[in-house]
């Protein structure tokens, strides 16, 4: 009985934070561009965020109760959500539609996410994020954003087409949608992290297992539907952009504000995180660079491929939570057949573009 229970609260928790998201992304981006705020700005900051809002509210819910539970959770829950959405979120649009990468991503995004990713990596190994780190990422938080205002009219107006109709609400309605949202983001959120603190109680795994798969999945589900309906309709700018920018202030902001309330104490990262899935997603995040910049598409081989590695990290959760034998070999495997594989792969792909180029030229 009490695993149907929980069962039920990570269910309800993950619906209540869908559908605060989709409530929330509608009255910021209706808000916002009724203050005039420029639509490239919206999208790349306030789609994001409002898409991150259920990582926000869940981490930042499990830091404020405390313990070893609720920090594993509020971190677990901001790497597993950056890696589901490179693997899984990239990987599945990219199989419902190729996506046409912008040199802006190559040039600025995806560097600048790469080396936040190593910024935080750095300052969660010495097993605690202390506030100060939290301070520090949250500072770069104001400094992109001023970045992306000062950047913004040299991008073309046409990048936030998708967003206009979101926009035709009066303040009312907006401010109403947005009020909604936020209760059920906070709803949700204390939902989904009691149903996964008793689970992986009930079930004897860590609340690390739990949050780097259930939570992470759940509360990445608003950037999964909104970058699949983004490449269904053609608008690949929105469903690369919304991966991006999400991972980007999943870190800063999430992170940032989870260490700072986090007190003198610091918020507690598991060593096994350092030394496993911080760096996967790292990995993840590398590996962005030589796939966008293979003929600036993300063809649907490569999204076979991005989810193909995903299913391969849950075997690994899986085999490692249930302390079996075969770990080891499997992890072998992956080390000398998989990766080699994946970057024969990807070079192939760039060698291809590069032939291409110069048969053109």
């Amino acid at each position: 009985m009490p695993y149907a229970l929980s069962a039920f609260q990570i269910v309800a928790g993950i619906l209540l934070l869908f559908g605060g998201g989709e409530l929330f992304v509608a009255g910021s981006v209706a808000l916002a561009l009724l203050l005039g705020i420029p639509q490239i700005v919206i999208g790349l900051t306030v789609v994001s965020l409002g898409t991150s809002a259920p990582e926000l509210f869940v981490s930042l819910l499990s830091t404020l109760q405390g313990g070893p539970g609720g920090d594993a959770i509020a971190v677990t829950n901001v790497v597993g959500s950056n890696i589901f959405n490179v693997l899984v979120v990239l990987g599945a649009s990219a199989v419902v539609m190729p996506l046409r990468v912008k040199s802006r991503l190559v040039r600025r995004d995806v560097p600048l996410l790469l080396g936040v990713s190593m910024a935080t990596w750095g300052m969660a190994s010495g097993g605690r994020l202390t506030w100060i780190g939290g301070l520090a990422l949250l500072t770069g938080t104001v400094i992109n954003l001023v970045w992306e205002a000062r950047t913004a009219s040299e991008e073309p107006a046409e990048e936030a087409e998708a967003l206009e109709t979101d926009g035709r609400s009066s303040a009312p309605v907006a401010a109403a949608k947005l009020a909604a949202g936020l209760v059920l983001l906070v709803l949700g959120s204390q939902v989904l992290v009691k149903g996964a603190i008793t689970a992986a109680q009930g079930l004897g795994v860590s609340e690390a297992v739990i949050g780097l798969t259930i939570v992470s999945a759940g509360t990445s589900m608003p950037e999964l539907v909104t970058s699949l309906v983004a490449a269904y309709r053609g608008k690949a700018d929105l469903a690369i952009g919304n991966v991006v920018g999400s991972n980007l202030l999943n870190q800063l902001v999430i992170l940032g504000l989870c260490g700072l309330v986090s007190g003198t104490d610091g918020l507690q990262v598991d060593p096994l995180l350092i030394t496993r899935d911080f760096p996967i997603m790292v990995a993840t995040t590398l590996a962005c660079l030589p796939i966008f910049w293979s003929g600036g598409v993300i063809s649907r081989q490569e999204g076979w491929v991005l989810l193909g590695l995903y299913v391969l990290y849950l075997a690994e959760q899986v085999l490692h939570s249930a302390a079996s034998s075969g770990l080891d070999q499997f992890r072998f495997v992956v080390l000398a057949a998989v990766v080699p594989l994946v970057l024969v792969f990807v070079a192939w792909n760039a060698l291809e573009w590069r032939q291409r180029r110069l048969k053109q030229g």
